[in-house]
C-alpha cells in the first residue's frame, strides 16, 4: 500500500486537495533457472488506485479522475548461450480500466496494454562489441470509449563500439530501419484555419527518424 502522484502541477490546480490518492497493489512471481545460462522471471500483479490522474491535452494540465484498477502479467527472459553472446527480452501485459464508469466507456486514455523491450549483445575479446535493441508498444486507447487509437510502434536501435585499453569509440544508429512512429500522443480538440468547426482527434509528435551519433569515451 502506498500513495500515487505523477504530476506536481496537480497540487496547484487542486489547491492542495485530493492530490495524493492511495494505491494498493500486489504481485506474485518466481525466478526460474532451468539451466545455468538461462533465467526466466514470470509474474502476475494487481494495482488499485483511489484516483487516476489524466492528462487533458486541450488545457495542458493533469486532473484527477475516478478510481482505477490494473492487472496483468510480466515475463523476463535472460539467456547467455556463449561467453560473448547475450540475449534478453521483457514482455508486459496490462488490463487498465476505470472502476466506476460504464463498460465500454471505462478505458484509461493512453495507458499501455502490451509492451516489450529486448535485444541481443555481442562482446568479443578483440574489443569489438555490438548491440541490437528493440522497443515495442501495441496500439492502446486514445480516449475513454476507445473511439480513438494511440498507434503503437516497433523501433530498433543499433550500437557498435571498439574498446582499446581505456579508450572507446562508439557509433549509435537510432531507428535503424527508419520506420515512421508516433512518440507523444494525445486526444485533443483542434481547429485549423480552413475548418468551420473544431475536430477532436489524436495529435502526436513524430518519433525521431534514422539518426547517427558517434562518440569517444575515456575511462579513468
Amino acid at each position: 500500500m502506498g500513495f500515487h502522484s505523477n504530476d506536481a502541477r496537480v497540487v496547484i490546480a487542486q489547491k492542495g486537495q485530493n492530490i495524493l490518492p492511495y494505491s494498493i497493489g500486489g504481485d506474485l512471481g518466481a525466478v526460474l533457472k532451468p539451466c545455468p545460462n538461462l533465467l526466466i522471471q514470470p509474474a502476475l500483479w494487481y494495482l488499485y488506485l483511489q484516483r487516476e490522474f489524466v492528462y487533458v491535452g486541450d488545457e495542458a494540465v493533469v486532473e484527477p479522475s475516478g478510481k482505477s484498477r490494473r492487472y496483468g502479467m510480466d515475463l523476463s527472459v535472460r539467456y547467455q548461450p556463449l561467453k560473448w553472446l547475450y540475449m534478453d527480452a521483457d514482455f508486459n501485459y496490462a488490463n487498465p480500466r476505470f472502476i466506476d464508469e460504464p463498460r465500454g466507456e471505462n478505458y484509461i486514455p493512453l495507458a499501455p496494454v502490451f509492451t516489450s523491450a529486448g535485444g541481443i549483445s555481442v562482446k568479443l575479446n578483440s574489443g569489438i562489441s555490438a548491440g541490437l535493441r528493440y522497443r515495442y508498444m501495441a496500439d492502446r486507447p486514445g480516449n475513454e470509449d476507445y473511439s480513438a487509437t494511440a498507434k503503437g510502434y516497433f523501433v530498433n536501435d543499433l550500437t557498435l563500439a571498439y574498446t582499446l585499453k581505456k579508450w572507446e569509440l562508439n557509433l549509435q544508429i537510432q531507428n535503424l530501419f527508419n520506420v515512421e512512429w508516433r512518440e507523444a500522443q494525445f486526444y485533443t480538440e483542434t481547429r485549423l484555419k480552413n475548418e468551420t468547426n473544431p475536430v477532436s482527434d489524436m495529435c502526436f509528435t513524430p518519433g525521431y527518424p534514422f539518426f547517427l551519433k558517434t562518440g569517444i569515451k575515456y575511462s579513468f
